[in-house]
Order: structure tokens, then C-alpha cells, then sequence
């Protein structure tokens, strides 16, 4: 169990991040890999990815092992979202006393997953297994080392993250669009509800289902709430006390995120886009851009249910928009794609024909 300790000043920096951190999605994804089980919406995924990795996600093996500790270094709070490049700038920068520290913590853990032990931080009385050559080298702050760290950082994300990446983002910023609601109409005790039974809101503590004991005051720093795509189970947060607090918590899967294997992740010309007309769908995907239920829609603009459901069926196969189920409701976002169209000069309702 995880308890983490609010004051009033907590609470008023209490944030959702804008976008998923690239690094996070590395460290959760290449876990879920070498994991036992996997979570049916990820399967696909997994038997695209795991059989071809690049020779060098070697190195990342020891270092983000599928349960247990894996380095905080490698996922720097980053004060707000960045590109690839900056992130493994950040990585590359970690001060060798940080290398050293998170790297003997490493070393712990593998002794005591090693033993059966299910605690960390006690090194078991066979002493802890050595750390291959390569990531001791990391330890000793070896500059080649951290370059061919990056390096296997950034192979890795090209081959298992970034063909997928629009899918990611659009299923972080639906889930963001319901944090966004469940906060406007709760405040920061509804944004907590939403994640129940993951978290347990019971002022001033937030009570996280974990697989270790802790306690985290935060002392009027605030909580960053990181949607992690690739978080899976229980929301994740970093070892070392004077982190920046960030909770990673695993959002909710949509079926059928990832498209077909032969479509390339994208939507061919002269297919679903060809139905992508009329002034109602313009509108609407204007509307959904913080989150609206199908009934919200149909009110908005005057349809139907049944018609304000069938426009968003048709921008959803575009892949334009996305629907996410929450209790009783659908809610629809706009994807990037979808943004980038309604941002173009052609994009607005008044340039498109009328429906037919």
C-alpha cells in the first residue's frame, strides 16, 4: 500500500500531464514484454513487437526487469512534455552520484528477486548479484556507456513505440478529456474518484493499491497524475524520496486501438474518409474537443441520438475521433489527426457541403 500525505497547498497542484512521457512508455512497454501474462488489449501489440526488438534492447533487459525496481534515471520528471531528444538529453545528463545510487538500488532488488525476498532495500544473506559489465559501466558514469544507453533507448522506442504513437496519444488525451469532466464536476475528490479502486481518496490521503509499503508526503510540492499507456495493474511512482512526486496510473483501453496490421497506422484514401462530409461532423468534431457524451451532442446540435451516434461511428473510422465507455455513457475526443484537420484552412464547418 502506497499512502500519500496532501496539505491545502497539495491539493491546488494536483495536475494531469498534457500529453504520454516517452520515456515512462518505454520503461512500462519493454516490461510488459518480458511480463508472463498479457492484458488482452496489448496482445496484438506484443506479438508484433516482441519477436524482431533491435539487437541493442539487450542492454535495457537488467535494467527494467518485468517486476521489481527499475531505475528512477530513467524517467526524470521533465517539467512539462518534451520530444524524444530532450528526454534522452535528460537521461544522458543524470549526475553520476544519481547513476550510483539508482543503480545499487537496482542491485538490491535483483538480489532479493533473486532470493524470493518480498521486500526492497534488504540485501539477502547471499549478498546481491553483480550488475552486468555494461550497466556497471553506467554506474561509473562511463560517458560510452550512457551514449549506447540512448541509443538502445531510442531503437527501442522506434521499433516498439513510435508506429503506434497517434494510437497512444489519442487514447491519453481521451482519458484525459474524462479527467478533465470527472474535475469540473467533483473537483480534486471526483478526479480522485475516477480511479477508483486503483486509488482510495480519504482526505488528506490517497491510498494506492502498491506492491510495497510506502509513505510520500508530498509538503506543498503537488502530484503530477501521469497517464501511462503501458502502466498496467497498479499506477507506478519513483523510489527515491526526493523525486518530484509523479503517479503513473494505467488508463483504459479502447477496442480495436491499434488498426490492422496491413494498414500501416493509416487510413488509405478512397475509404472511411471519403464519408467524411456535411456540416453535422464538422461540428461535431468542433464539439468534442473536451469530451462530450453522444447525448450531449444530439442536445448540442439538434439530431438524434441515433444520428449523433452514427456521425461519430463515421469520424471514428476515420480516425478522427475516439469513443471511450464510461459507466453508462460514450465519450468522444478528437485524435491529433482529427485536430490537425479542424486547424487546416479547409477544416471549418463552413468550407464543407451540407450533409446529405
Amino acid at each position: 500500500m502506497l499512502q500519500v500525505h496532501f496539505t491545502a497547498d497539495d491539493l491546488a497542484r494536483v495536475r494531469v500531464a498534457h500529453a504520454p512521457d516517452h520515456l515512462w512508455e518505454i520503461t512500462n512497454s519493454f516490461q510488459l514484454l518480458t511480463a508472463r501474462r498479457i492484458p488482452p488489449a496489448l496482445r496484438e501489440w506484443h506479438g508484433r513487437v516482441r519477436p524482431l526488438l533491435p539487437a541493442s534492447s539487450r542492454l535495457l533487459a537488467p535494467l527494467l526487469p518485468p517486476r521489481g525496481y527499475s531505475p528512477d534515471f530513467l524517467t526524470p520528471e521533465l517539467g512539462g512534455p518534451v520530444d524524444l531528444d530532450q528526454a534522452l538529453a535528460a537521461v544522458l545528463g543524470t549526475p553520476r552520484a544519481v547513476l550510483r545510487r539508482d543503480l545499487a538500488r537496482l542491485a538490491v532488488s535483483r538480489a532479493n528477486a533473486a532470493w524470493g525476498s518480498g521486500s526492497w532495500g534488504r540485501t539477502p544473506r547471499g549478498g546481491q548479484r553483480p550488475l552486468p559489465a555494461e550497466v556497471r559501466a553506467l554506474a561509473a558514469g562511463d560517458p560510452a556507456a550512457l551514449r549506447r544507453l540512448a541509443a538502445a533507448l531510442r531503437a527501442y522506442h522506434g521499433w516498439a513505440l513510435a508506429p503506434f504513437w497517434p494510437r497512444i496519444r489519442a487514447q491519453v488525451d481521451a482519458d484525459r478529456a474524462v479527467r478533465a469532466r470527472a474535475v469540473l464536476q467533483g473537483g480534486t475528490a471526483g478526479l480522485f474518484a475516477g480511479f477508483r479502486p486503483a486509488l482510495h481518496w480519504e482526505p488528506p490521503l490517497l491510498r494506492v493499491d502498491y506492491p510495497v509499503v510506502r509513505d510520500v508526503r508530498l509538503d506543498g510540492r503537488g502530484l503530477l497524475l501521469q497517464p501511462g499507456f503501458f502502466c498496467l495493474r497498479t499506477p507506478v511512482m519513483l523510489a527515491s524520496p526526493g523525486a518530484r512526486p509523479v503517479l503513473v496510473y494505467p488508463i483504459q483501453h479502447t477496442p480495436g486501438w491499434l488498426p490492422p496490421h496491413t494498414a500501416a497506422h493509416t487510413t488509405a484514401p478512397g475509404t472511411a474518409l471519403d464519408a467524411l462530409i456535411g456540416r453535422t461532423r464538422a461540428a461535431i468534431l468542433e464539439d468534442v474537443a473536451s469530451g462530450r457524451t453522444t447525448g450531449e451532442l444530439a442536445l448540442r446540435l439538434g439530431v438524434t441520438e441515433a444520428a449523433a451516434s452514427y456521425h461519430t461511428a463515421v469520424l471514428r473510422r476515420a480516425g478522427l475521433l475516439l469513443s471511450i465507455r464510461r459507466g453508462r455513457h460514450v465519450l468522444h475526443t478528437l485524435t491529433h489527426p482529427g485536430a490537425v484537420l479542424l486547424e487546416s484552412p479547409a477544416g471549418g464547418p463552413a468550407d464543407r457541403p451540407a450533409d446529405a
